[in-house]
């Protein structure tokens, strides 16, 4: 479950810190919240999915171990990527 490349680009444009960023740990977080909203909605409807739920579970994983790194270095960049994602921990 990947998502189109008109919603990476809109997520992209969306969170992206300067022009042409794509790296930045706040897209990284967006791009991958996004999948993982898609893939929990598939994890619903196929509750046997055991490949996918591996996957998703990874989705988690990295996207938690990139906003512990965003709070190490910036809080005030955390704080503002979790309230614009609804991301709560």
């Amino acid at each position: 479950m990947s998502i189109t490349a008109e919603k990476k680009t809109e997520v992209i444009k969306e969170y992206a810190t300067k022009e042409g960023d794509t790296g930045s740990p706040e897209v990284q977080v967006a791009i991958l919240t996004n999948r993982i909203s898609q893939l929990s909605e598939h994890m619903q409807v196929h509750k046997k999915d055991f490949h996918s739920r591996r996957g998703l579970l990874a989705m988690v994983a990295k996207r938690r171990k990139l906003l512990d790194y965003l709070k190490s270095k910036d809080e005030e960049r955390y704080q503002k990527t979790i309230k614009a994602l609804g991301i709560r921990r």
